[in-house]
């Protein structure tokens, strides 16, 4: 809430930065392996369930915000109490939610695989990687709802040393069961779950010798109402968000079967070195502006708010406009680290073409919706999402898309809706400031 605001959100962001940089690239090494040393059918099945999984998390990932949002609120505000008992509900809601999405996932996964057109070739390795992975999501929930707290209070790099230490044990997983013992797509989702649980592990030690207020006790901690409705308001709409958006991406990721496991695997890999940026920078950075925007509204800093938008705009206009057209002048080179398929790597070179080179809108996109939340508007960022990107999107490979069945028009549909949506997040945050001007005033 003091200083200059550039350094400060860049101590923040970077060992976010590097957490997300490192937890994709741990998440690429299942891609690799399995492209490398399983084949193209292997390859395909795994990367065609990420729109799936994502589907399914995202409700109770997105609640995570909310505990994001709330914890740095009542820290601003200085209310203990509140903060300690927000930091009890949280970690509740990350078991049940767990438990929740571990059900759902295993008992319906090849339904859902079905749904979306999943080829017969390579159904059967999707849904035993699905069965596997989702055993490991209530380490997944304990480890983003501990570090959405710890994050709350500043501090991103106990996260980080935690998420290296689970990767590399990851990555050795993943070389010993699929090269050594030869378990394909089922090796890889083993190594998987076990440095999720790892990393839960770590995380839950950390919040255990924290003191009051962020510290937990397994035996005295509390389900308070109403910060869990606190928690709801917030998280529930971008969870709800990130389902939709995740659901849109079913339907995308359904067209892209319709051309077969070549365009799949190539879109599978180009897709994963998109999340590099994605995740690294936009993410990082939108989960910056939330807890920033907070802790300033709960010190009624209201001045300090409009710059913190423009700095974490600045930052993904920048480095998203130099990294995602470098990922696609040189998208050849890394998609064959993927792949030696010159197929596969054609099909991902067409998805790059058209999300590459502008791919900084979509960390335009965040970072407003990232600050709205903070600002405690988190519904109609929602509404704005779901019609700029979710039903834009629907619409447009229900018609478009049908009558003109190429790559190039599933991929086009990314820049047209973040445009869309974008537009709509300025005319709300144009409006939020006014009125909060003129409240200020009166």
């Amino acid at each position: 809430t003091e200083g200059r605001l550039l350094p400060k959100i860049l101590l923040f962001s970077l060992p976010l930065m590097a957490s997300s940089v490192l937890q994709l690239l741990f998440n690429a090494a299942d891609v690799v392996v399995v492209g490398k040393f399983a084949g193209s059918e292997a390859l395909a099945a795994v990367s065609s369930t990420t729109s799936l999984i994502n589907l399914i998390t995202q409700l109770f990932i997105g609640l995570s915000i909310g505990v994001n949002v709330v914890v740095a609120k009542h820290i601003g505000e200085r209310d203990f109490d509140k903060t300690y008992r927000s930091v009890s509900t949280s970690i509740i809601i990350s078991l049940v939610g767990g438990v929740i999405v571990t059900v759902v996932g295993f008992l319906f996964c090849k339904t859902m695989l079905q749904l979306m057109g999943s080829p017969d070739d390579v159904i059967d390795l999707s849904a035993l990687y699905l069965k596997i992975y989702f055993l490991g999501t209530i380490a997944m929930m304990l480890y983003n709802y501990g570090s959405a707290i710890l994050r709350a209070q500043g501090d991103t790099q106990r996260p980080l040393k935690f998420l290296t230490l689970s990767g590399v044990l990851n990555v050795i997983l993943n070389l010993i069961f699929v090269i050594v013992l030869k378990m394909s797509v089922a090796g890889v989702a083993l190594a998987t779950i076990i440095s999720q649980y790892i990393s839960a592990v770590l995380i839950m030690i950390c919040l255990m010798k924290e003191k009051y207020p962020f510290g937990i006790s397994l035996k005295e901690m509390t389900f308070d109402a109403a910060e869990f409705k606190q928690i709801l308001v917030i998280g529930l709409p971008a969870g709800i968000q990130g389902t939709v958006f995740a659901l849109s991406n079913v339907t995308v990721q359904s067209s892209i079967n319709s051309f077969g496991k070549i365009v799949m695997a190539g879109n599978g890999a180009a897709s994963n070195l998109e999340g590099f940026v994605y995740v690294a920078i936009f993410v990082s950075i939108g989960n910056a502006v939330s807890p920033y925007v907070s802790q300033n509204l709960g010190a009624k800093k209201y001045e300090r708010l409009t710059p913190i938008l423009f700095t974490c705009l600045g930052c993904v206009l920048v480095t998203g406009a130099v990294l995602g057209i470098g990922l696609w002048y040189f998208g050849d080179i890394f998609l064959s680290i993927y792949s030696s398929d010159p197929e596969v790597i054609s099909a991902g070179i067409i998805r790059l073409s058209y999300i590459g080179k502008i791919y900084f809108l979509c960390g335009t996109m965040d970072v407003l919706c990232g600050c709205l939340r903070g600002m405690g508007y988190s519904l109609i960022p929602m509404i704005n999402s779901l019609l700029g990107s979710c039903a834009f999107r629907l619409v447009w490979l229900a018609t478009v898309f049908k009558i003109y069945h190429t790559q190039d028009m599933v991929y086009i549909v990314y820049p047209l809706s973040w445009i869309i949506t974008i537009t709509l997040h300025l005319i709300l945050y144009i409006y939020v400031r006014k009125k909060m001007q003129k409240n200020m005033e009166i």
